[in-house]
């Protein structure tokens, strides 16, 4: 497939207006495991209340979680909201990690067995799971969320209604399969929807506003 430039494009005027967000926040690779885990549905500010009670109780290793009686984790995980699902499904995780034998292990795997064997947890699906593959592990798969469809159906350079690998496949087409990459690419798209290309967008502040149908309309 040749290569769209625009992808290339849009990502150089997000940073040339943002710099570096610095993403994914998180001490150890395991942190960033559940706050990936942990942000489903709820803002990052939420998830580092979280993640600050698991600390502060000293339970912010898996087999702490998966020791931990499940009132009591949920108390700890209840600032990220949906308290008793994410106890469940951070517990899920945390057994299946150990079992597998956790990081030293999973880092043997390749791309595609640990994308599998990620998304076999009960409760971990595919943003979910190339969170933990991107921020995490250090692979090059690149994160898709629902502001990535918003900015880039607006830009026409996919449909609206495309599927979660579909857009992913876009990105991997159209760019060099970097790390840094990608990481900062997710992290500047999180940050221009967020501020700027809303629901409701805020077209006169938009610095793609130049390239996007939606703006000059």
């Amino acid at each position: 497939m040749k290569r769209n430039l625009r992808f290339q494009q849009v990502y150089n005027e997000l940073f040339a207006a943002y710099g570096k967000q610095y993403w994914w926040p998180g001490e150890t690779p395991f942190e960033v495991m559940v706050g990936a885990i942990l942000t489903q549905n709820t803002a990052w500010i939420n998830v580092e209340k979280a993640i600050a009670n698991l600390k502060q109780a000293d339970q912010l290793d898996p087999q702490s979680i998966v020791d931990s009686e499940h009132d009591q984790l949920a108390l700890w995980l209840q600032p990220s909201g949906y308290f008793n699902i994410k106890a469940k499904r951070l517990r899920n995780y945390c057994l299946w990690y150990l079992d597998v034998g956790g990081y030293a292990s999973l880092c043997n795997l390749d791309d595609t067995t640990l994308r599998k064997g990620l998304l076999s947890v009960n409760g971990v699906g595919p943003e979910t799971a190339d969170d933990i593959m991107l921020y995490a592990f250090e692979r090059p798969w690149f994160v898709v969320d629902a502001y990535t469809k918003r900015l880039f159906s607006r830009l026409g350079l996919m449909e609206e209604d495309i599927s979660y690998q579909e857009v992913q496949d876009l990105f991997h087409a159209h760019l060099n399969a970097e790390v840094a990459l990608f990481n900062e690419y997710h992290a500047l798209i999180v940050m221009h929807c967020k501020d700027v290309c809303r629901k409701k967008p805020l077209c006169q502040q938009c610095v793609l506003r130049e390239r996007c149908p939606v703006a000059q309309a």
